[in-house]
C-alpha cells in the first residue's frame, strides 16, 4: 500500500480561511465549588511568575509582567489579556514586538506535538507503511485526543501526520513515535532538537504532550519551535490543513473505508463559535488539566507575517486562548514598525549567525522549487531559508490547505 496524495485546494491567507487546533488530552478542570450560604466559592489566587526566568533572546523577557516598548502613534495592548504567559513576534525577523512571562516555564499541552512533529517529521518517509500493533498502542493515556488508529491496520506515515496535526492524536503520535525507535528515544530526540533551537525551558517527559508533573515549555520556546517547524514543507502543509479522510478499518473483500477528520484549531475552522481568522495559517493548540489552554499561532496579513503564542488564559473556557491569540494578532499586525522590540527569537546553535538581518530572497512556490508532486495548486509558498542557514519566512503567502482528500468512501468513526 502506498500514499495516495491527491489534489489540494490552496488558498492566500489574504483570504477570510478557518483555522486550528483543539483537541483535550484530559477534562478541563471543574468550575470551583460555592462558598458558604450559597455564594460562590473564592477563586484561588493566580499562580505568579518566577521573578527570575532564562534571559534567552533578551533581558526584558526574563522580566516577570508585561514587557513592551511603544512609540508614537502605536496602538495599546489590548486590555482584557489573562493569559498567564504570551508573546507577539515578527515571523522574518525574529523581532519580540511584546511578551508577557515570555519565559516562565509553564505545562504545554498538545502544543509539545510541534517539537514531536519538527523533530520526527524529517525522518519518516511518508509513503512508508505500517502496521499498528498492541504494543504501540499500550501507552496512550487515558483520556488522551485519538484520531481513531486501530491495532492491526495499516496506515502510511502520510495518514498518521494528518491525525497528528488535525486531530492532536496521540494514538498517531505513539505509533510514529514506535516508528522513530520508541517512546523513550523519541523524548531523547525531542530534547535534544530543543537544545539545538535554544528552546531551553521545554523539558520533555511524553513526545504527545500528555500531562506530566516535569513536562514544561514556554511561550518563548513554543514560539521558536513554531518557526523552526514552519521551514518545513510537509509540516506547513499538514497545519495549514483544514480537513481531510482517514482510513478507518479493512474489511476483506471489500474497499477500505475512510472518514472526514477536521482541524481542531478553531481560528482555522469556526468551530465552537469562535470567527475564521483571516490570514491564519498554522500552527498548534492543545488543551489538559494541568495546562489549561495552549495555542501557538501564524497568520499573515500583506506582507506581515506573525507569531503569536497564549498560555493558559485564566478566563472564558475553551475559546479564551483563541480570542486573546486574535486580539494579539490584530495588535501586532497594527503594531509592527511603531514599537522597539523587547527581544528576539535566537537561531538554532548551529546557523550562521552572519546571516542574521539579512532579507530573505525571493522564492518561487515551495511546490515547484522541491518537486514536490502533491498536486498543490494556487499561491506560491511561504517559507524559505535565509543565506542557507538560519531558516526564516520568504516572501510569498502562506499556504492554507482547505482539504486533503483521499481515495475511498467515507465512513463513521469508530
Amino acid at each position: 500500500m502506498s500514499a495516495k496524495k491527491t489534489a489540494l485546494t490552496v488558498l492566500s491567507a489574504a483570504l477570510l480561511v478557518p483555522a486550528m487546533i483543539v483537541s483535550p488530552a484530559h477534562a478541563a478542570p471543574a468550575p470551583p465549588a460555592a462558598g458558604g450560604k450559597g455564594r460562590p466559592a473564592k477563586a484561588p489566587a493566580a499562580p505568579a511568575p518566577p521573578a527570575s526566568m532564562s534571559t534567552v533572546g533578551g533581558t526584558r523577557l526574563g522580566q516577570p509582567g508585561t514587557q513592551v516598548n511603544l512609540l508614537p502613534g502605536a496602538p495599546a495592548l489590548p486590555a482584557n489579556l489573562t493569559g498567564r504567559s504570551w508573546i507577539v513576534a515578527d515571523a522574518e525577523t525574529g523581532e519580540v514586538l511584546a511578551a508577557h512571562n515570555a519565559h516562565w516555564r509553564l505545562p504545554p499541552a498538545s502544543t509539545m506535538k510541534m517539537l514531536f512533529a519538527d523533530t520526527v517529521l524529517p525522518s519518516l518517509p511518508k509513503d512508508q507503511v505500517h502496521r499498528v500493533s498492541e504494543q504501540e498502542m499500550s501507552g496512550v493515556g487515558a483520556g488522551s485526543s485519538l484520531v481513531g488508529v486501530k491495532e492491526d491496520e495499516e496506515y502510511t506515515v502520510h495518514d498518521l501526520w494528518l491525525g497528528v496535526f488535525l486531530r492532536s492524536g496521540n494514538d498517531a503520535v505513539h505509533v510514529l513515535s514506535a516508528m522513530n525507535g520508541g517512546i523513550d528515544k523519541t523524548v531523547k530526540d525531542m530534547q535534544a532538537h530543543a537544545e539545538e533551537l535554544q528552546a531551553l525551558d521545554t523539558h520533555v517527559i511524553s513526545p504527545d504532550g500528555y500531562d506530566a508533573p516535569e513536562q514544561v515549555s514556554s511561550a518563548y520556546d513554543l514560539t521558536l519551535i513554531a518557526r523552526s517547524g514552519l521551514q518545513k514543507q510537509d509540516f506547513r502543509e499538514y497545519c495549514g490543513t483544514v480537513s481531510a479522510r482517514f482510513p478507518g478499518k479493512q474489511e476483506a473483500g471489500r474497499p477500505r473505508d475512510f472518514f472526514e477528520i477536521q482541524n481542531t484549531n478553531r481560528l482555522m475552522t469556526g468551530a465552537g463559535g469562535i470567527t475564521p481568522y483571516k490570514g491564519i495559517a498554522g500552527v498548534k493548540n492543545g488543551n489538559t488539566t494541568m495546562a489549561g489552554s495552549t495555542f501557538t499561532g501564524a497568520a499573515q496579513r500583506g506582507d506581515k507575517k506573525l507569531l503569536v503564542t497564549v498560555m493558559n488564559p485564566d478566563t472564558g473556557g475553551v475559546n479564551s486562548v483563541y480570542e486573546e491569540t486574535a486580539e494579539l494578532f490584530d495588535w501586532g499586525f497594527a503594531a509592527v514598525g511603531k514599537v522597539k522590540p523587547v527581544g528576539e527569537l535566537v537561531p538554532p546553535k548551529s546557523a550562521d549567525t552572519t546571516s542574521l538581518g539579512s532579507p530573505a530572497k525571493s522564492h518561487e512556490s515551495d511546490a515547484s522549487a522541491n518537486g514536490d508532486d502533491s498536486g498543490s495548486s494556487g499561491v506560491g509558498t511561504a517559507l524559505g531559508i535565509a543565506g542557507g542557514a538560519l531558516a526564516v519566512l520568504a516572501g510569498g503567502a502562506f499556504v492554507v490547505n482547505r482539504r486533503w482528500p483521499r481515495g475511498g468512501r467515507r465512513g463513521q468513526r469508530g
